[in-house]
């Protein structure tokens, strides 16, 4: 493990463990559910996530289909696919009962997904902070994808154009889930 990804994995680890009195994982990397709940980065300790700011009504959306066959291929291994519908390229839809529903008629996702969030900016989700203050990571569109190893380290970051089943990603995924 070289000096930057030692100091990657002592940011993430320690945020990922941390609860609250309350039992709730640390706030930095809790999103909120689509589905009324939350969803903690605690939850998955141990598997890889693949996160990807999404927007319903973008020229990449068709890759629902993609990151929704990569779960389906990949989620008896453990990994988990994370979808954060963003309005922040002004291409999501109004409300997070119609991106799920969408989603779910338009691409049959049953993926977990958070409530439409900020992912760029000063108002960013304090993931996307984090991703930016210790990758240089800003989403610059729709459809940007970053895999944490299930170890909490950053294992690969795409723009928008990698397809979530072509070689780069899925190889990426593979490595992960073999530890």
């Amino acid at each position: 493990m070289n000096r930057r990804q030692l100091v990657i994995a002592l940011a993430l680890f320690p945020l990922m463990q941390v609860a609250n009195a309350a039992g709730v994982p640390g706030a930095a990397f809790v999103f909120d559910s689509i589905d009324g709940a939350q969803i903690g980065m605690t939850d998955w300790r141990g598997h890889p996530v693949l996160v990807v700011n999404t927007a319903s009504l973008c020229g990449f959306a068709p890759q629902f289909t993609d990151l929704q066959v990569l779960y389906d291929t990949y989620r008896d291994q453990g990994l988990i696919v994370l979808a954060i519908p963003s309005d922040d390229f002004r291409q999501e839809l109004g409300t997070e009962a119609e991106v799920k529903e969408y989603c779910a008629l338009t691409f049959g996702l049953d993926l977990p997904m958070a409530t439409i969030t900020h992912v760029t900016g000063p108002t960013a989700h304090p993931f996307y902070q984090w991703l930016a203050e210790t990758q240089g990571f800003v989403p610059g569109w729709n459809f940007n994808k970053v895999l944490i190893g299930a170890d909490g380290i950053v294992q690969g970051t795409w723009g928008s154009g990698p397809n979530p089943m072509g070689d780069a990603i899925r190889s990426a995924v593979e490595a992960a889930l073999a530890g």
